[in-house]
């Protein structure tokens, strides 16, 4: 394995960074050590950096499975604007270029290459191609990028992903690296079991998005108002909705008030989706407004704000879509608004996970999708901080308040509800002890004293809670439980059977050793508190902006020249510190963050006289 004096020396070198990121070095170095490794890194931690560094120091070629066609172009692109030997083979080529692709890979060409699971995992591609390439040049590693696809509890499961243990069956030796964004402990057990990972190095990096700011706001007649206004403060972003219909009338609507915006679903033709796409990428149009089809595949760093103007379907996907704003670590802005039409739509949605044979309900899909539903309505009801709440589902602890959502820059009044929480959790504990245990709907109707056939012939009508809480209402239990869930100290199962639990810190409110503060109920709101703020406008004085104009139009000049997006280019924190640091000279310029050999060599002499003339 490299030293880490040559490790660092490799990163300026080749990618022009002076630093790891947190988190890259170590999984850096167990990737060079030949180990299987697990690793989850937020959007925008840097994960492709983590795989494309090792696979550059090592003999061989790294092969990459990537679900999607954009995802895996996108990432090419870049490494070879970075002037890296990289290709992809996928259902976008012909068969001529495949075949070409395939024997230049056979040659050592490559040292990156990316694949759909369907191409790699064709029998004659397994006893053909990956047969050979095993025996010489030698595959170095078998990556699995956006590896939560491969769970049926993550929020993008494609079973194609299930099959990729015949990786391990076939080429034992060869390390496995599975990445992802985002997977609660659930997801992270299944990927090492279903890849077959052997003793895996885990590496967990905080689910922190710190530069993005939350805020929900419920429906109204204003709704559409306040996302126009969002838009025209600046900066690109994506508006996902729920329907293709919606996307429709929200993308014509802004249309028609001098908004450049793009539609993006599956019932449009390919060739119209890959276009639009295109479009928002290289900064043709301000928005894209799509289902969530949209986005697994885009890298574009600079998205300033995401919008659900629908409920998302989960909370893991809610945090995975909103994360495709603020890449670059630059401040953005993730609303979502939501109403009772949209929880009926869910549902609707909901309803149709059935067998394509038989017509008969997937009853434990849409169990399972029903809870997930549930959990992203707590959240759009919350009154406590919405990155806790986040964070807290993805199985990290985070002490509000965190100064970046609504409801922790414009706190709701607490009021103290530890008599009625501990009455709550008394009546979770007296069913334990009968070893019962029942979900929020029950326990309310034992503590409002109902009188149902549920509750008479389970004979819960005798426990010593029965109607201790019959004084408030069912919706004011249902924000409790809410509250005590978000505050960790309630727990529930997550099977699609969602039963309640207490744990450590339900005991401590029982015991008396610490109270439980609640927030009033939300408000709905008309318009977004808080209007979109360029965060590269507010990070330079007048003069340097000018600069940093005149070097973004080059950028978008040189990209239209060479069919690029502009951030494959260089990011905007680089013509950033451009703009502030004016370097003159080639030297000056390679110590700009980002400027590696590949982009100095192609770039220093446009961007250098751009300053000179604009200075």
């Amino acid at each position: 394995m490299p030293r880490m004096v040559d490790l660092a020396h490799s990163l300026h070198r080749i990618f022009g960074f002076t630093a790891f990121r947190p988190g890259q070095e170590a999984v850096v170095k167990d990737a060079l050590a030949g180990r299987d490794v697990i690793a989850l890194m937020p959007t925008g931690g840097g994960k492709s950096l983590c795989f494309q560094l090792p696979a550059l120091l090592q003999a061989g070629v790294t092969l990459v499975v990537s679900p999607l066609i954009a995802l895996m172009q996108d990432q090419v692109r870049l490494l070879e604007d970075n002037g890296i030997a990289a290709t992809f083979i996928n259902s976008s080529l012909p068969r001529e270029a495949v075949q070409q692709r395939i024997a230049a890979m056979l040659r050592g060409a490559f040292k990156l290459v990316y694949l759909a699971p369907e191409r790699l995992l064709m029998s004659d591609f397994l006893t053909g191609p990956l047969e050979q390439l095993a025996a010489k040049p030698g595959i170095n590693a078998f990556v699995i990028d956006e590896a939560h696809c491969v769970s049926e509890w993550g929020h993008d499961f494609r079973p194609e992903y299930r099959q990729l243990s015949t990786l391990r069956r076939r080429h034992p030796r060869v390390a496995i690296l599975a990445f992802t964004a985002t997977a609660t402990s659930r997801v992270r057990s299944d990927i090492i079991a279903q890849l077959a990972l052997r003793e895996p190095a885990v590496h967990l990096s905080s689910f922190n998005r710190p530069n993005l700011f939350y805020d929900v706001h419920q429906k109204d007649a204003g709704t559409y108002a306040a996302l126009l206004r969002l838009v025209r403060a600046g900066g690109s972003g994506i508006v996902y909705c729920l329907s293709r219909k919606r996307v429709e009338e929200i993308c014509e609507q802004l249309t028609s008030d001098g908004i450049a915006a793009r539609p993006y679903h599956a019932g449009l033709d390919a060739e119209v989706r890959r276009a639009n796409q295109d479009a928002f990428i290289r900064d043709d149009v301000q928005v894209i407004v799509a289902t969530v089809a949209f986005g697994m595949g885009i890298n574009k760093p600079d998205v300033r704000w995401v919008v659900h103007y629908d409920l998302p379907r989960t909370l893991e996907g809610y945090y995975q879509e909103s994360g495709r704003a603020g890449r670059d670590g630059d401040p953005a802005r993730c609303t979502l608004f939501f109403g009772a039409a949209d929880i009926r739509t869910a549902d609707f949605l909901i309803q149709q996970k059935v067998d394509p044979d038989s017509g008969e309900p997937l009853e434990e899909e849409q169990r399972i999708a029903r809870q997930q539903l549930r959990q992203v309505l707590n959240y759009a009801e919350a009154t406590e901080c919405r990155r806790a709440i986040q964070l807290r589902y993805l199985g990290e602890e985070y002490t509000p308040p965190c100064g970046t959502c609504d409801n922790c820059c414009e706190p709701r009044k607490l009021e103290d509800r530890t008599l009625e929480a501990k009455q709550l959790l008394s009546c979770v504990a007296r069913l334990a002890q009968r070893h019962e245990r029942f979900g929020a709907a029950h326990v309310i109707e034992i503590l409002r004293g109902s009188r149902s056939a549920r509750v008479i012939s389970r004979n819960h009508d005798e426990l010593s809670v029965h109607g201790i809480g019959k004084n408030h209402s069912t919706q004011e239990w249902r924000n409790l439980i809410r509250a005590l869930l978000h505050q960790g100290l309630l727990a529930e199962t997550q099977d699609g059977y969602p039963v309640l639990l207490l744990n450590a810190e339900s005991w401590r409110v029982l015991k008396e050793e610490r109270s439980v503060q609640v927030a009033r109920a939300a408000r709905a709101t008309t318009s977004a508190r808080r209007e979109s703020a360029s965060a590269t406008a507010a990070s330079l004085d007048n003069g340097d902006r000018s600069v940093f104009e005149v070097l973004r139009a080059l950028r978008k000049q040189l990209a239209d020249e060479h069919g690029l997006p502009p951030y494959v280019i260089f990011h905007d924190a680089t013509l950033r510190e451009m703009a502030q640091q004016r370097p003159t000279t080639l030297h000056e310029f390679s110590g700009i963050r980002g400027i590696g050999e590949g982009k100095l060599a192609r770039y220093a002499e446009r961007f250098i006289e751009a300053i000179r003339q604009a200075t």
